[in-house]
């Protein structure tokens, strides 16, 4: 019994390191063993099963922390982003107000410049006439 114990940890190793297709001949080898060399080797894989489930659960235990951490991160971020597209809107819609302003502003000027540009169009154009008006009537 004492001999088998080593045999089956190294048939544990090459089942965990081996391709797939190589363990049929390597679990046949289980069954080729003295009597109830399967019921050892089940107790062995047990245990082996068992292990690695305490390492997955220490695995997780390790990373939970930091996964929560993370999404605690995550809804902060998210608070902040809901806060900044608030503070973006608002600061839109003043721009846009802003805007309008000045854009009414700017055809009120263009306006005026237009106003004066006929302005002194038609001072150019009555300072032409002045003359022929003077010899006219005079």
């Amino acid at each position: 019994m004492a001999e088998s114990l080593p045999e089956h940890d190294r048939i544990l190793q090459e089942i965990e390191s081996t391709d797939t297709a190589c363990v049929g001949p390597t679990l046949r080898s289980v069954y080729d063993d003295q009597p109830n060399a399967h019921q050892r080797f089940m107790e062995k894989l047990d245990a082996c099963i068992r292990n690695h489930d305490r390492e997955i659960e220490k695995m997780c235990n390790f990373h939970h922390q930091g996964f929560v951490d993370a999404i605690t991160e995550l809804l902060k971020v998210r608070a902040d982003a809901e806060k900044l597209k608030v503070q973006v809107t608002d600061t839109n819609r003043r721009l846009q107000d802003a805007g309008k302003e000045v854009i009414a502003q700017t055809e009120e000027i263009i306006r005026c410049r237009v106003q004066q540009r006929n302005i002194t169009t038609v001072v150019e154009k009555l300072q032409l006439c002045l003359p022929v008006y003077i010899f006219l009537f005079y």
